[in-house]
């Protein structure tokens, strides 16, 4: 499919505005990176589909808010950009903003959550913005922004809520259709809607029978909620790991045009996420931040068997403590690292025999703590914790299993 081909306008109900995909696009030729999709073995052999990824995280800000932000500035009016931005993000909107403001040459402030991740914050101010941290949550922060736009008389910049910045973010829809026709579905995150707003409008204006699926996390669910209570739903408190979707005022826009033109939203847990995390870096050298591999931890959840399906992977933003962790709690959530106790009778051989157990089932010591203080009498008994590298859940069964037949009977810690 050409990009010659498109005429691509989307009018919505009330009839007096429309999306123009193209135009936009052409607007954005010379800022954005035309992200290639990627062809995953191990996601397609999970899932029973054939999964292609469509890395934002490999755009310039580390994420796809930078389409959306460009296309709306871009559009300004000279006296509005005289005027000074102002937006509210838990940061890659704030990343976007701050790029295309120094673009274009335009000044920006920026509100984000107390909570934003430092790589985030940084990053923002490297492109020259002023950052205001305020609040505990993305909601909180945009409540400040508000304040700020009319004691300042800034002008405000959606983070999604907003018909330009949809606009942007549905380039991604043609760029999928220009590299794959015969696509099937489409896993695209939500957090506050726009980027699922876009997609699935510029999509299905051109291919109506590509199903468009959502995906959010269970602990951040508004669009679900608003989906399926059929009108719009906020949350009273929001708790995820995926900071960067982490939203409980959904927009009116976004949930409009979702309402038309998506086809499910699934939830994933927190685990979900981990794995998804663990499994793109492991098996891609890519790095996703929570919110970014929200398509990939939603492939589990969906029906579809034997489908083209591309995921959006959404961002990448994210700092390296975080990574540590998410790393080592994907790794016990895959079944690769197993912890356990067990307690011994305080005499010479025993702690050889677990370690003859352990290597008869190739399992790779690499903690232990035996501790004769742990127990009640420590003369009778002492607890020994120990730590493997497995290849599973399976093989973590295996081990429990010999154990219970040596007689030693084991508690998991992890």
């Amino acid at each position: 499919m050409s990009n010659a081909s498109y005429s691509t306008q989307v009018q919505l109900d009330d009839g007096a505005d429309s999306l123009q995909f193209a135009a936009a696009r052409d607007r954005l030729k010379d800022v954005v990176e035309e992200t290639k999709l990627l062809y995953s073995s191990v996601f397609s052999s999970e899932s029973g589909n054939t999964v292609y990824i469509k890395p934002e995280n490999l755009q310039k800000t580390g994420a796809f808010k930078i389409r959306g932000a460009y296309n709306k500035i871009s559009k300004l009016s000279l006296r509005e950009r005289q005027k000074g931005l102002i937006s509210s993000s838990a940061g890659n909107h704030a990343q976007g903003v701050a790029y295309a403001a120094q673009q274009l040459g335009v000044s920006a402030t920026l509100v984000m959550p107390k909570t934003t991740p430092l790589i985030k914050v940084e990053a923002t101010r490297s492109y020259g913005a002023q950052v205001v941290l305020s609040g505990d949550c993305y909601d909180e922060a945009y409540a400040e922004a508000l304040r700020l736009q009319k004691e300042h008389q800034y002008l405000f910049v959606h983070p999604f809520n907003d018909l330009d910045v949809i606009e942007g973010q549905g380039t991604i829809g043609l760029e999928i259709l220009d590299e794959l026709e015969n696509v099937d579905c489409i896993l695209v995150p939500i957090g506050g809607g726009g980027l699922i707003a876009g997609i699935a409008a510029a999509v299905k204006s051109l291919r109506p029978d590509i199903k468009i699926i959502g995906v959010e996390p269970e602990g951040a669910k508004a669009m679900k909620l608003s989906m399926d209570n059929n009108k719009l739903t906020y949350l009273n408190t929001v708790d995820t790991i995926a900071d960067g979707v982490a939203v409980k005022k959904p927009g009116d826009l976004t949930f409009s045009i979702i309402k038309d033109y998506v086809d499910e939203i699934v939830t994933v847990s927190d685990f979900d996420i981990m794995e998804a995390f663990l499994l793109l870096l492991e098996k891609h050298k890519l790095i996703g931040e929570n919110a970014g591999v929200l398509s990939l931890a939603g492939l589990k959840k969906i029906q579809e068997k034997d489908k083209n399906i591309v995921c959006v992977v959404s961002g990448g933003n994210i700092d390296v403590l975080t990574i540590s962790s998410l790393i080592n709690r994907g790794l016990v959530s895959r079944g690769r690292i197993f912890c356990f106790s067990v307690d011994l009778p305080d005499k010479p051989g025993e702690l050889l025999r677990i370690s003859e157990i352990l290597a008869k089932l190739n399992a790779n010591v690499i903690k232990l703590n035996h501790n004769q203080f742990k127990s009640l009498d420590r003369l009778m008994d002492v607890q020994l914790e120990v730590t493997v590298e497995t290849n599973g859940h399976k093989h973590i069964d295996q081990i429990v299993s010999e154990m219970h037949q040596a007689g030693y009977e084991i508690e998991r810690v992890y």
